[in-house]
């Protein structure tokens, strides 16, 4: 007898209403553990339906990512028919996620009066209420000036808050379905992208930085705040990440390079305890200036290599070239990942929710819709019932 269950949210049914980022990255990642997610795009597709990047016939690889699972129906959302029918769709799944106002036709006030026990979750940007997205907001959050140098600040190219928000809503409506399921009662999440980047900026002790001590941190590169980390360049010219969090790393990193006596004088030149990470923070250009030399006179590969042996924590630098082309971790080893054919795109790697669950099976990615790919079906769906 097997003791694998449904997938965790299966029976779940969720109308997304959105565009970008995160309100798509959320409905995908529950739709990737089970519910049943339809699409509702204009007629045409949304802002973002040919976003970049896009694949040599034009397809928005960017759309498909960010969609795959999910169901596909586009409608005048300007007429009076499209809203009704829109309206409907919402009222039968009982579960709503948008990024657009919240306001008219899309108002929770109205929407609940068609399904009582209605879940809603609106992403907005501020949280007065006024627009924005991930890099206007991390601009806002002090990472940019200690990312990089001191001279100019630097948006990380990753929309880390875009992201954050995302997992944000998937836990959101998870949460708010459990409440239903034992209450009854529906309600109305709303999310700010801003406050996804300020609890972040919280949780990570910045804000109490800051009023605790009355300054915080600098730039400091590619350099760990509070402990050692560091990057190098080797003999190949290629780089690699090095972390020193425990003690253990510490005595890695001198029994590596050999140069455990040497980095051992540094703690009394300095008057630090290197067998605290402090110190190592407060000794951090001593050290580099000791080891430096070190992985001048090697090869990343073997760098990595002779490091990671002796327990210190390493990681080459690549691109996403490299990433995809050589190292294993990207391809159908890790289980994660599943060849997938999209419309439009081709065979590609796609990867499912990085969840494994134990009893509950979690299906292998599947590929986006075509845009409006589903609309007449679910819309016969919607008249049979």
């Amino acid at each position: 007898m097997s003791d694998t269950r449904p997938a965790p949210l299966t029976g779940l049914k969720i109308v997304e209403i959105s565009a970008f980022v995160a309100a798509p990255l959320g409905s995908m990642t529950l739709a990737q553990l089970g519910a049943d997610v339809i699409r509702i795009d204009p007629i045409g597709g949304n802002i973002d339906a040919n976003r970049w990047p896009i694949s040599n016939d034009g397809t928005s690889i960017y759309w498909a990512s960010l969609n795959k699972g999910k169901r596909s129906v586009t409608l005048d959302l300007k007429s009076e028919e499209g809203r009704k029918i829109a309206t409907d769709l919402i009222a039968e799944a009982g579960t709503l996620i948008t990024n657009l106002p919240a306001r008219g036709w899309l108002s929770y006030e109205n929407l609940k009066q068609h399904r009582k026990d209605l879940v809603m979750l609106r992403l907005g940007g501020w949280h007065d209420g006024s627009p924005a997205v991930d890099y206007t907001v991390n601009a806002a959050s002090g990472f940019p000036i200690i990312t990089g140098d001191d001279e100019h600040p630097v948006n990380n190219a990753v929309p880390a808050w875009d992201v954050a928000a995302g997992l944000y809503i998937a836990n959101g409506i998870t949460a708010a379905e459990l409440d239903r399921r034992s209450s009854g009662m529906g309600q109305e999440i709303n999310l700010a992208l801003s406050d996804v980047m300020l609890a972040t900026v919280g949780n990570l002790g910045y804000i109490a930085e800051v009023q605790a001590t009355g300054k915080t941190r600098g730039a400091l590169g590619n350099g760990l705040y509070g402990a050692y980390g560091q990057s190098f360049e080797c003999a190949d010219g290629r780089q690699v990440m090095v972390v020193v969090i425990s003690n253990k790393h510490w005595r890695g990193l001198g029994d590596a390079t050999g140069l455990s006596e040497k980095l051992e004088m540094i703690g009394p030149l300095l008057d630090v305890d290197l067998n605290t990470e402090g110190g190592r923070f407060e000794a951090r250009e001593a050290i580099d200036a000791v080891v430096r030399p070190w992985f001048t006179a090697h090869d990343s590969e073997d760098a990595t290599k002779l490091l990671a042996e002796a327990g210190v924590l390493v990681g080459g630098f690549q691109t996403f070239e490299e990433l995809v082309n050589s190292d294993p971790r990207c391809s159908t080893e890790n289980p994660m990942l599943t060849e997938i054919d999209q419309p439009g795109i081709g065979r590609i790697l796609a990867p499912r929710v990085p969840l494994a669950f134990g009893g509950t099976p979690v299906a292998d990615a599947v590929p986006a819709p075509q845009l409006s790919g589903d609309t007449e079906a679910v819309l016969a769906d919607l008249i049979d019932r």
